[in-house]
């Protein structure tokens, strides 16, 4: 588990705020905002330093940096002082979003996204493509309820989810891009779609007492496209669903790594090739929660949830999801 990630606790749903949706609060200077840097977000990607600009527009926000502390640590030092947050701001991709998202509700406050990561599918569900416009949405003070989901492995504490959980074979990639990271993000992934071409496993699955042998496992929130097997960006903001997707080991290694495509170009490059599964292998639920017993086999004893691993038991167990409406504040567009 990364170290920013320790054991979590449970977490209640975001208290009633006089922001409400589609309200607007006054412009501040950033008094009461707590910004959490993670410098390792985003390396793959070429960008001018929004810092500067942050600060400019932000002259008052407390800014700490991800390094020797956790952002749990960070966090709780700065709610436990007399000046208090209101706002927890995150500069950093889906993985430190989500981290902050959970924490956000944890101490009451409203989330602020600030995109700098890789992919940012948060953010961009929310409308903040970029620093600026997340710095707009906060200076308008525009603030939404949005819908969360939790999820929790036998009777561990839940988990805050902002898009998407999976099993199977993206956990496993993600796992085998990480021994990689000396090679960088991409050509890290291509290796480790290469092994996984080659060695990907099978894990099973026990849903209301029915078995499946499957590839993977994604559920995403909100009514995705049906066409898509891996989502990571979710659709909707408000949607209580999950939207479930199964893809039975059927076909072969190559369609399991090809089924985890999810840009549009590469989607299609996939389907002209005829590479990707027939719809038979695939099964679709849309459910507000799901509970399902793992049985990983030889498979990596992980999971994954909005692009970051996190540890299962070695052997079989249970995985709650559940999606909670209005879960978080946070600013939008």
């Amino acid at each position: 588990m990364p170290a920013d990630h320790p054991a979590d606790h449970p977490v209640a749903p975001a208290a009633p705020s006089p922001a409400a949706s589609g309200s607007t609060a006054d412009a501040s200077d950033g008094r009461g905002v707590l910004l959490i840097t993670n410098a390792r977000a985003g390396t793959s990607v070429v960008r001018p330093d929004p810092l500067p600009e942050i600060r400019r527009r932000l002259p008052q926000a407390r800014i700490e940096s991800l390094g020797d502390s956790s952002m749990d640590d960070i966090v709780a030092s700065a709610v436990s002082a007399a000046d208090a947050p209101t706002v927890l701001a995150v500069l950093g991709g889906d993985g430190s979003v989500s981290r902050a998202a959970h924490l956000a509700r944890r101490h009451d406050l409203t989330l602020l996204v600030l995109p700098g990561g890789t992919f940012n599918h948060f953010a961009r569900a929310a409308g903040l493509d970029t620093v600026d416009a997340a710095l707009d949405a906060y200076a308008a003070g525009t603030v939404r309820r949005v819908v969360v989901a939790e999820a929790v492995i036998d009777d561990g504490d839940p988990v805050t989810v902002l898009n998407a959980v999976s099993l199977g074979s993206y956990p496993e990639l993600l796992a085998e891009r990480e021994k990689r990271t000396s090679l960088g993000k991409w050509w890290g992934g291509a290796v480790a779609a290469w092994r996984e071409i080659h060695g990907a496993h099978r894990i099973t699955i026990v849903r209301d007492g029915r078995r499946a042998v499957v590839w993977s496992v994604f559920a995403g929130l909100g009514r995705n496209d049906p066409r898509r097997i891996a989502m990571m960006r979710r659709a909707s903001l408000d949607e209580a669903v999950l939207d479930v997707r199964l893809h039975h080991a059927r076909g072969t290694r190559l369609r399991a790594v090809t089924s985890l495509a999810f840009g549009r170009r590469t989607l299609a490059v996939m389907r002209a090739l005829r590479l990707m599964p027939p719809a038979s292998d695939l099964e679709r639920a849309v459910v507000a929660e799901i509970e399902v017993t793992v049985r990983p086999g030889g498979a990596t004893p992980v999971f994954a949830h909005d692009g970051e691993l996190t540890e299962t038991p070695a052997g079989d167990y249970r995985l709650r999801l559940r999606a909670i409406p209005d879960g978080l504040r946070v600013y939008a567009r």
